[in-house]
């Protein structure tokens, strides 16, 4: 009768060691390139590994105390290896090429997530990081979180419109209020847009620049601006100053201007959106969210 408990131990000792060899084989120094990755990661209980990230990397805060690789389309080799990661994450818009392909070349391993503006590239990035950090069960609660937020947000803007016609819309992304980039077909501008119930009226794909011209001719109901350097008053003085012909649009004349964060829009859909969705609902049907 006492082997019973003797072969039970050595069970349990091999799967403690064999979990434990698991555990030391996967990747313990980590850069990432690309906002909503980083914040993933985090989510996941990843931050400790972090040893580096890119300047898109704002959230959470304690994430810009760490080294910065630059850019995430503008990546140095050397900055990255310098660091000694066992992986780099980022999305398909992280480059150049044959940086990417100097850091494989140096032994660390590369690993590339969807940036896609879409519910199943979250799922499959979340899918894809649990694995990665051995937080699988994790993953899949954040995975049905989200999507419970986000359904959360579409029974909003159903019943909103219910009374109330979708706006028309433009989400420009600019730098100090120059140029500013409008958010047209399958980008991740494009799907907030949607997500939050508005009608975007730019019918273009990808980011493109406008003339003052062109920007006046839509005149959207509202304007959601990001800007890259400045933020709340001063980035929406200088997008008017910058762009005056916008300063005849409906948008401005009914004070229907929304700052919206750069740092949602990069690397894929990442954590906050749900809560910033909310408030871009409200913001496009005040009448129903004041009932």
């Amino acid at each position: 009768m006492m082997r019973r408990p003797a072969a039970l131990l050595a069970l349990c000792a091999a799967f403690v060691a064999s979990t434990q060899a698991l555990a030391s084989e996967l990747p313990q120094r980590w850069v990432s390139a690309g906002g909503a990755l980083s914040e993933w990661i985090s989510e996941l209980g990843g931050q400790p590994r972090l040893v580096g990230v890119d300047t898109t990397s704002q959230h959470p805060e304690s994430l810009k105390a760490l080294p910065s690789i630059g850019y995430q389309r503008q990546l140095s080799a050397e900055g990255i290896l310098s660091l000694r990661p066992d992986v780099l994450v980022g999305t398909e818009e992280m480059g150049p090429p044959p940086v990417l392909a100097q850091v494989r070349k140096a032994g660390v391993r590369v690993e590339l997530f969807s940036s896609q503006a879409e519910l199943s590239a979250v799922d499959q990035n979340l899918k894809q990081l649990g694995a990665l950090l051995g937080a699988e069960g994790r993953a899949a609660q954040l995975m049905a979180s989200y999507h419970q937020q986000l359904e959360a947000v579409q029974l909003q803007v159903k019943q909103a419109q219910q009374n109330h016609k979708a706006p028309g819309v433009l989400l420009l992304v600019g730098h100090a209020g120059a140029k500013p980039l409008i958010a047209g077909q399958g980008t991740a501008g494009d799907w907030v847009l949607r997500q939050a119930g508005a009608r975007n009226l730019a019918e273009h794909q990808g980011y493109k620049n406008f003339s003052n011209e062109a920007l006046a001719s839509l005149d959207p109901d509202v304007v959601v601006f990001s800007d890259r350097s400045l933020s709340g008053e001063q980035a929406l003085q200088a997008l008017l100053k910058e762009n005056p012909a916008l300063a005849a649009s409906r948008a401005v004349r009914d004070k229907r201007l929304v700052l919206l964060d750069p740092t949602l829009l990069v690397g894929g859909l990442g954590p906050r959106l749900p809560t910033a969705l909310q408030a871009l609902a409200t913001a496009f049907y005040p009448a129903s969210a004041a009932k």
